[in-house]
C-alpha cells in the first residue's frame, strides 16, 4: 500500500534542527526547503496496491533519495549508508537523526516501478514544475537549443564468435528454465557443455592465422546455434502461449537469430565473417539495444545517445531523450520540441542547433518555427572529379533557369529521383560545354567524350535551401546562433553527473538515468539562481 510523508514537518527532524548548519544554499538545503513541493505521494498511487499489503516507504522520499544519489554519484549501497548516517542527507530527506529511512532494495524497487510504468521522466518534470513555482518559465514563447551527446553502453562489446556463443547461452538458459532443468545439466544433455566456459574462444583449439580453421570454428558455432533454436521451437509447443517462459524463450531466440547472421556470409567450406559492419549491428548480447555510432568523423563509440533541449533564457533543460547510438542527430528534433512544449506549457517559437538540425527535413518538420541552424555545406570535389560544384552555378528556381560560371544558361530539365524524392535535373547544351574553356573543370570526362554537357541536380527543396543559406549570412543569424553554446554547458553538466557511462542495461533505464541527471542539473541551476537573487536583494 502507498505510504505517505507526514502532512507537516516535525520539530525534531534534521531539516528543522540542522538546516542552517548544513547550509540553505547547498543542494541538500534546497531539497529540504522545496522537497515537499517537488513530489507528492499521491502522484505515485498507481504504482501501489490501493487496499492491500504492507505500507510502503513514501515514494516522495525515495525520489528525493534518487536525486541525492545522482548528485553525489553514489551506488545504491552507498546511498543507503548516507541516508542512515550522513547529516546532509537526513536534512534533505526531512527525517530524524536516528532514522534509517529505507533499504537498498527500496531504491531498486522504486526505480524498477518507474521504468515498468513508463514514468521515468516523473522526477525530471518535477524539476520544471519547481522552476515555474520559483518564477521561471513564465508565459512567453520559448527559444530551444537542441543537441545530442554519446553514452557508453553498459553491456560488454564482443566479437562475432563471442556474440554468437553468448546468444546460445542466453537462449539455452531460457529453455532450460522453461523445462525446469539446471542449465549446466541441460547443456551436458545436449552436447553443448563448452558453452558453460566463460570464453568460447579460450576453450577452443583454433589456428587463428588460418582461414580454414576460423571458418570451421565459426561454422560449428552457427550449426549449434541453429540446433538450439530448433530445440527452443519444440519446447515452446508445450508451454503456455505468451506465458512468462514462452516470452523469455521467444525473445532469446529472436536475439540469437540476429546474432547468428548479422556478421557472416557463406563460403564453399561453411561460413566466414564478412567485411564491413552491418547496418544496425548488435554489438552486445547483454544489451542488444546498444549500437555503434559516430559523433564526428574521428570519434566512434558503442552505446546510446542522449538528446536534450535547453531553453535559452533560463538555461533549463526542457526535454530529454535516449536515442539509438547510430541514429542521426536531427531525427530527435520534433520529439524534443514537442516534449518541451508539453513539459512547460509554452510554445517553442525558435529552434537552435548545429548542422544536424539544419536539414530541409528538420525545417519542414518544424513548420512555422524559426530555425537557427547551419545547412550542410556542399562537399568539396573529390580527386579525379570535376572542380566546379553546384555552388558555383546560379540557380533561379522561379524562372527555372540555371546559369554556369561562364554565363551560359539552360532551361532544359527533366524530373529525376534523389533520396526517394522527385526533383529537377538541368542539362546544358553539349555543344556549348564542348566549346567552353573551362569544360575540363566542369564536365566529367565520360560525358565530354560522348559530346554531352554538364548536369546540375537541384535539391527537392532547392528554393528553401537557398533561402536558408542566404539567411545564414545575416548578422541576425550569427547573433542568434552564438547562443547555441548554452546547450553545450548543460550537456557538460550532465556528463559531470556521470551520464557519459550508462549505469544500467537497456535504453529505457538509460533514459531514466538521463532524466535524473537533467533533474539534478535543473535543480542545482535553480538553487544558484535563487541564491544569486537573494544576494542581489540583500544588496
Amino acid at each position: 500500500m502507498l505510504g505517505k510523508r507526514e502532512a507537516q514537518g516535525d520539530l525534531f527532524t534534521a531539516d528543522t534542527q540542522y538546516l542552517k548548519f548544513v547550509g540553505e544554499d547547498t543542494f541538500y538545503g534546497f531539497l529540504a526547503r522545496h522537497g515537499r513541493e517537488l513530489f507528492r505521494d499521491e502522484d505515485f498511487a498507481k504504482l501501489y496496491c490501493p487496499d492491500n499489503g504492507r505500507t510502503s516507504i513514501p515514494p516522495s522520499r525515495l525520489c528525493l533519495a534518487l536525486l541525492l544519489q545522482t548528485h553525489d554519484k553514489v551506488s545504491d549501497e552507498e546511498a543507503k549508508r548516507r541516508a542512515d548516517f550522513d547529516l546532509r542527507w537526513k536534512v534533505a530527506l526531512g527525517i530524524g537523526i536516528d532514522t534509517r529511512p529505507f533499504a537498498k532494495s527500496s531504491l531498486q524497487m522504486i526505480r524498477a516501478q518507474l521504468v515498468i510504468h513508463e514514468e521515468v521522466k516523473t522526477i525530471f518534470r518535477a524539476s520544471l514544475e519547481c522552476a515555474k513555482k520559483l518564477g521561471y518559465l513564465r508565459k512567453r514563447k520559448l527559444r530551444a537549443v537542441l543537441d545530442t551527446s554519446y553514452i557508453f553502453g553498459r553491456g560488454a562489446v564482443e566479437d562475432t564468435y563471442n556474440l554468437i556463443a553468448e546468444g546460445i547461452r542466453i537462449l539455452s538458459r531460457a529453455v532450460a528454465k522453461g523445462q525446469g532443468e539446471e542449465w549446466e545439466a541441460w547443456l551436458e544433455g545436449h552436447a553443448l557443455s563448452r558453452y558453460a566456459a566463460p570464453s568460447i574462444k579460450g576453450a577452443a583449439e583454433v589456428e587463428w592465422e588460418e582461414a580454414a580453421s576460423r571458418e570451421a570454428f565459426l561454422s560449428g558455432l552457427i550449426e549449434e546455434g541453429e540446433r538450439v533454436l530448433e530445440i527452443a521451437r519444440e519446447v515452446r509447443v508445450g508451454l503456455e502461449p505468451e506465458g512468462a517462459a514462452d516470452r523469455a524463450i521467444a525473445e532469446a531466440a529472436e536475439l540469437l537469430t540476429k546474432l547468428l547472421w548479422q556478421d557472416v556470409e557463406p563460403t564453399e567450406r561453411g561460413y566466414r565473417i564478412k567485411e564491413g559492419t552491418a547496418k544496425d549491428r548488435i554489438p552486445s548480447a547483454q544489451d542488444p539495444e546498444q549500437r555503434h555510432g559516430h559523433k564526428s568523423d574521428g570519434r566512434s563509440f558503442t552505446g546510446h545517445k542522449v538528446a536534450v533541449a535547453v531553453e535559452v533564457e533560463s538555461q533549463l533543460v526542457t526535454a530529454v531523450g535516449a536515442r539509438p547510438g547510430n541514429e542521426g542527430d536531427g531525427a530527435c528534433a520534433v520529439s524534443l520540441v514537442e516534449e518541451s512544449e508539453e513539459n512547460t506549457g509554452l510554445e517553442v517559437a525558435q529552434v537552435l542547433g548545429d548542422t544536424a538540425f539544419g536539414s530541409m527535413a528538420v525545417r519542414e518538420e518544424m513548420g512555422e518555427r524559426e530555425v537557427i541552424a547551419p545547412t550542410v555545406k556542399p562537399s568539396l570535389p573529390k580527386e579525379g572529379t570535376v572542380q566546379l560544384g553546384k555552388a558555383d552555378f546560379i540557380i533561379d528556381t522561379e524562372a527555372e533557369v540555371v546559369r554556369c560560371p561562364q554565363g551560359h544558361e539552360t532551361r532544359e530539365w527533366r524530373v529525376v529521383k534523389e533520396h526517394g524524392q522527385e526533383t529537377k535535373r538541368f542539362t546544358f547544351s553539349g555543344r556549348a560545354c564542348q566549346e567552353c574553356p573551362r569544360a575540363g573543370e566542369c564536365v566529367h570526362e565520360t560525358r565530354r567524350q560522348r559530346g554531352l554537357g554538364r548536369e546540375v541536380t537541384l535539391h527537392p527543396q532547392e528554393a528553401r535551401l537557398q533561402a536558408a543559406r542566404a539567411f545564414e549570412q545575416t548578422e541576425y543569424f550569427q547573433e542568434q546562433y552564438r547562443q547555441r553554446v548554452v546547450v553545450e554547458h548543460r550537456i557538460a553538466r550532465l556528463m559531470g553527473l556521470g551520464l557519459r557511462q550508462a549505469r544500467y542495461v537497456g535504453r529505457a533505464k538509460g533514459l531514466f538515468q538521463a532524466a535524473r541527471a537533467a533533474a539534478v542539473a535543473n535543480l542545482t541551476l535553480l538553487m544558484s539562481k535563487t541564491a544569486a537573487g537573494a544576494a542581489a536583494a540583500a544588496c
